[in-house]
């Protein structure tokens, strides 16, 4: 089936659902609410025109500036008829999302995934926990706002005799750099080379 054609039956189909669709990148792409999403990701799947059974990849966007600072997109794959599609929807910070779990069992892990990465909590998910972090880690990497070096760090200690957190502690000695040219040569080099 072609893209646009694509397109008319699911604006046909979902009219008061769909936001907005485009084709882009080889792609549909169609921005929906988050209360629809459960009845667009299920009618993609089971609807005869469409056929949109395997779940690509489930991933979020930080938009700390904006009022709904997350936008959440889905990619699915249609094998009978090669298309792909990407939807996706803006949600705040707060907002407890559907999980489609039941729909598609892969989204497990890559709800999980998001839960970890941004904090978006899913609701109705069998089992949301911290899948790439460690269980005493604090915040969410991905968003914006943590801070590149983290807030704790972990080593082992000999002392203790296990692993330790600590916060995270920077540290730069003073050092006395060469800014000169590496094709001049470095001071220590020239100084040689004058007394010669």
């Amino acid at each position: 089936m072609l893209l646009p054609d694509l397109e008319k039956i699911i604006n046909s189909e979902l009219t008061t659902k769909i936001n907005y669709s485009k084709i882009e990148h080889n792609q549909l792409d169609i921005s929906i609410d988050q209360y629809d999403l459960l009845d667009v990701i299920t009618f993609l799947k089971t609807n005869k025109n469409t056929k949109f059974r395997q779940l690509i990849d489930i991933t979020a966007v930080d938009y700390p500036e904006n009022p709904k600072r997350f936008k959440l997109i889905y990619l699915l794959l249609s094998h009978e008829f090669n298309n792909r599609i990407k939807i996706n929807y803006s949600v705040s910070e707060n907002e407890i999302i559907n999980s489609i779990v039941k729909i598609f069992p892969s989204a497990n892990w890559m709800e999980r995934e998001v839960f970890d990465m941004y904090g978006v909590k899913f609701k109705d998910h069998p089992d949301l926990r911290r899948i790439l972090t460690d269980y005493n880690f604090e915040g969410h990497p991905l968003r914006k706002d943590f801070p590149l070096t983290g807030h704790n760090e972990v080593r082992y200690s000999e002392e203790d005799k296990k692993v330790i957190y600590e916060p995270v502690k920077l540290e730069q000695n003073y050092r006395n750099f060469d800014f000169e040219s590496p094709w001049e040569g470095t001071r220590y080099i020239k100084e040689e080379s004058e007394k010669k």
